[in-house]
């Protein structure tokens, strides 16, 4: 069972737009609330884990994961946009957009193709190794949803804790423009496999 949680723990914590987004947020002094989204993603993860864990991985098809793609890459190049938008406003620049809510994290991860990579081993593979059936796939679900929330939230902790560093509102917008960027490039990758699996 202790595969299940370090392939768990690489896959959840590594820079995606999810992460790159609460560290973001933590920089620019967003907030506390800045949790809710957090949660969001947890959720999401919570039910992307019990969804295939009890209905099996069978229903999602290729064409379901490229849907998916298509719709999380248009929403993280909306995300991006707006942030590379914020960077040439000075009264902005220091600032995330504001839709960062528990929704709008809970759509993201739920339309991430990261996350099914991340859950479609362990529930088809590792899940069954270690013979996790029943009222474990909702306890190991609850609890991986759980992991999958913290590693946002320890990324905007880093955030906030590197936010000193970063108070120069040229650096901030610069750092903006960047992560604007770095997520349009993820969009576009989300968007080219989305096209992959559909076609």
């Amino acid at each position: 069972m202790l595969e299940i949680f370090i392939f768990a723990l690489v896959m959840m914590y590594s820079p995606g737009p999810v992460n790159m987004l609460s560290l973001f947020a933590g920089v620019s002094d967003y907030g506390w609330r800045a949790l809710r989204f957090c949660a969001g993603v947890g959720a999401a993860m919570c039910l992307l884990f019990l969804a295939t864990g009890y209905l099996g991985s069978s229903f999602m098809t290729g064409v379901l994961q490229g849907v998916a793609a298509l719709i999380g890459g248009a929403y993280i190049a909306y995300l991006a946009v707006k942030i590379i938008k914020a960077s040439f406003s000075s009264q902005h620049a220091d600032r995330t957009p504001q839709n960062l809510t528990f929704v709008s994290g809970f759509l993201m991860q739920l339309t991430n193709p990261k996350a099914m990579v991340a859950v479609l081993p362990i529930v088809t593979v590792q899940f069954p190794q270690a013979q996790v059936e029943g009222l474990m796939i909702l306890l190991m679900s609850v609890f991986l949803g759980a992991m999958a929330g913290g590693a946002p939230a320890s990324y905007f902790v880093a955030g906030h804790r590197l936010k000193q560093a970063v108070l120069n509102p040229t650096i901030m917008r610069w750092l903006q423009r960047v992560m604007g960027v770095t997520l349009l490039a993820l969009a576009l990758q989300f968007l080219y496999n989305g096209y992959l699996l559909l076609s």
